[in-house]
């Protein structure tokens, strides 16, 4: 991928996991994030920000990730837990718990964004490492398919929100729905536009 970004400093590092999540903004749905450790000797044509890729090139993708990958996993927040303890605390959780679970651990971690999590590993946060990062741009193209998947899911189990066509992020068509339909067990109620609903 197209980078400025500079590895030199991870010369000596094996296994260098990227982490990325999906779903910080949308009013509805868990937080997803998923950790990757890609394959030197067998690399990824095309990886990308996933918000970028269309999502024909994303499925491929994820297919091929989860295929030549050394190591890759998902981690997660429920709606309970980003109301409990706020979206940040709670996508740093799911950030954690996608490293934790992969079956090579880490020597190093490469975080999108400029927040770290708790991680017992040498660790760097990248902004804009989805773009500038191979292991973070596949961990964001996982996550995020992952995710829609649910979306897609949770759009029959409660028809008329469109949860499958903005994914939980707050449209004016979710809006609007939700002021017709209310609000609904997949709800965010920490967040302002569906607190304001409850009153």
């Amino acid at each position: 991928m197209d980078s400025d970004f500079s590895r030199d400093f991870l010369k000596g590092y094996q296994y260098i996991a990227g982490v990325d999540e999906v779903g910080r903004g949308p009013l509805a749905g868990p937080v997803v994030t998923a950790a990757v450790i890609l394959d030197p000797e067998n690399p990824i044509e095309g990886l990308a920000d996933s918000k970028k890729l269309s999502e024909k090139r994303r499925e491929m993708l994820t297919e091929e990730i989860k295929a030549k990958a050394i190591a890759w996993a998902i981690g997660r927040s429920e709606v309970e837990e980003i109301d409990q303890i706020n979206i940040l605390q709670a996508t740093m959780e799911a950030m954690q718990r996608a490293v934790q679970i992969l079956t090579i651990k880490p020597d190093f971690v490469l975080i999108d964004g400029n927040r770290k999590p708790l991680l017992p590993y040498p660790m760097e946060a990248v902004i804009k490492g989805d773009e500038r990062v191979a292991e973070i741009s596949a961990a964001s193209i996982l996550a995020k398919t992952t995710r829609d998947k649910e979306m897609i899911a949770l759009d029959k189990q409660f028809p008329g929100y469109g949860f499958a066509s903005h994914k939980g992020y707050p449209t004016k068509q979710h809006i609007q729905a939700l002021q017709v339909l209310g609000i609904t067990e997949m709800h965010r109620r920490s967040f302002a536009p569906v607190r304001r609903l409850l009153g």
